[in-house]
């Protein structure tokens, strides 16, 4: 797992290996990830977007940009946190992600980014 601050606001990755299959005649590694964000501030925040960056070790860099996660925009309490679980579909066994959350202090308005820190994909068979 890996954890970083931003603003008060703890970001916790754990990523998982989900298997391998063949799309369009070429074989796929899915990984899958669960990200805990942790509202330590004194007000309540919002998540309003999000920014990724995909590293595929066969691949260019891949950037995606989307509204809140999963289909939602949390708002998290002081003390509070919101956790969720998605996916990543790679060419090769081996990768990463990083990027950043925009998000709104409700108590001032003011708009911030929280950066999550780079979390690693392995297949378990890629590594001696």
């Amino acid at each position: 797992m890996v954890t970083q601050v931003t603003k008060g606001i703890k970001i916790s990755v754990s990523t998982s290996f989900e298997g391998t299959f063949f799309k369009n005649y070429k074989m796929h590694y899915a990984f899958g990830y669960t990200i805990t964000i942790e509202n330590q501030t004194e007000s309540p925040v919002q998540l309003t977007s999000r920014h990724w960056n995909i590293f595929d070790s066969l691949n260019e860099r891949e950037v995606l940009d989307g509204e809140g996660v999963i289909g939602k925009k949390p708002v998290i309490k002081p003390g509070d946190s919101h956790t969720y679980s998605s996916g990543c579909l790679l060419a090769s066994p081996i990768g990463a992600m990083n990027g950043h959350y925009n998000m709104v202090d409700f108590k001032n308005s003011e708009k911030f980014r929280v950066y999550v820190p780079t979390f690693k994909f392995c297949a378990p068979f890629s590594v001696n």
